[in-house]
């Protein structure tokens, strides 16, 4: 079978079990794990804040984030589709009390003018003030659409002059950042608090990491702990993560031309995808999944009538070209 359900369903390859095998550990809940410490000062380096908490999902990273800027009662906008409001079955209410109103991109991009007309200042104990604004990047399920920089410059400038926070989702920022060429640093400046995953894309076991400022990363870390995400000797996780940023970043490059590939058998347009996610129409989305089963590929209903592929670090270019002959003949 090709799997092209997800990207998080790669395994570590043997240089990454190496990796892992030798890591340097220690308890993390005493902060005295040091590979951890080094996976954490890289990532906050990377981005250009000050600090990063490693997280055993991405899940839990942006609710530890959106909680540094939240506060219970106040909200946070979005887009419709965005992973926090359709795919984290309710964490940021049931954990944090937040609330959150959104907006609708067919691309899940930054609409300004709508987001003008949805912000709602502090107007005293009547309304519901909102108090960041949330963007995804790579948007899952817009198909893995790239947010535009310029875009999220404005929307930083909009945010700080209408003083509210910026929520960053980047769980495949590294793929933003392989199809764009922007630094990850010019990503970090747009946002007050960010959440990245080692698990899509890049191959880690497992493991995503909040980062923001040096305050809101040691109440992460306190929240962390209290949801049960403390973790102990963890430094064999977060050395994989180290050898994802070292090996794994670069050829998300292929990943994107296989996820070309697969869209011009489909039937789309290739130019229009920009990384590692295919979404196309199918009259009904269940049975084509089913189909696709029984010819041996793996592919995932997103709705009634949208199917998603997803290329990733296990499928080679033989598998990518051997899946869009059996996709093209269905």
């Amino acid at each position: 079978m090709i799997d092209l359900r997800s990207d998080t369903l790669t395994r570590p390859t043997e240089a990454m079990r190496a990796a892992m095998a030798r890591a340097e550990v220690g308890d993390d809940v005493y902060g005295e794990d040091p590979t951890v410490r080094a996976l954490e000062e890289r990532v906050a380096e990377l981005f250009g804040h000050e600090a990063a908490l490693f997280t055993p999902t991405g899940s839990m990273a942006n609710v530890l984030a959106v909680r540094s800027v939240v506060q219970p009662g106040q909200e946070v906008l979005c887009e419709s589709r965005a992973h926090i409001a359709r795919a984290e079955l309710g964490a940021h209410a049931a954990y944090s009390g937040i609330t959150m109103r959104t907006w609708i991109h067919p691309r899940g991009q930054v609409d300004l003018p709508v987001l003008r007309d949805l912000f709602a200042p502090d107007m005293g104990p009547f309304f519901v003030p909102t108090a960041a604004i949330s963007v995804e990047n790579t948007h899952n399920f817009a198909g893995g659409a790239v947010l535009p920089l310029a875009d999220l410059r404005d929307l930083r400038e909009f945010a700080t002059a209408a003083g509210a926070a910026v929520h960053l989702d980047g769980a495949r920022i590294w793929n933003a950042h392989v199809a764009t060429g922007t630094p990850l640093r010019e990503y970090g400046a747009i946002a007050d608090v960010l959440a990245v995953c080692l698990s899509k894309g890049l191959g880690a076991p497992v493991g995503s990491l909040m980062v923001g400022s040096a305050d809101a990363i040691a109440e992460g870390r306190v929240w962390r702990k209290r949801m049960g995400g403390g973790m102990r000797q963890v430094g064999i996780l977060a050395a994989a993560g180290l050898h994802a940023l070292d090996h794994h970043v670069e050829r998300l490059a292929d990943d994107h031309e296989h996820a070309r590939l697969l869209a011009a058998a489909c039937g789309g347009d290739p130019d229009g995808v920009e990384t590692n996610i295919v979404v196309v129409e199918r009259p009904d989305a269940a049975a084509y999944v089913q189909l696709a089963r029984e010819a041996g590929i793996l592919v995932s209903a997103v709705g009634p009538r949208a199917v998603r592929l997803v290329t990733h670090l296990d499928v080679s270019r033989a598998d990518a070209e051997r899946a869009a002959g059996i996709l093209a003949a269905l």
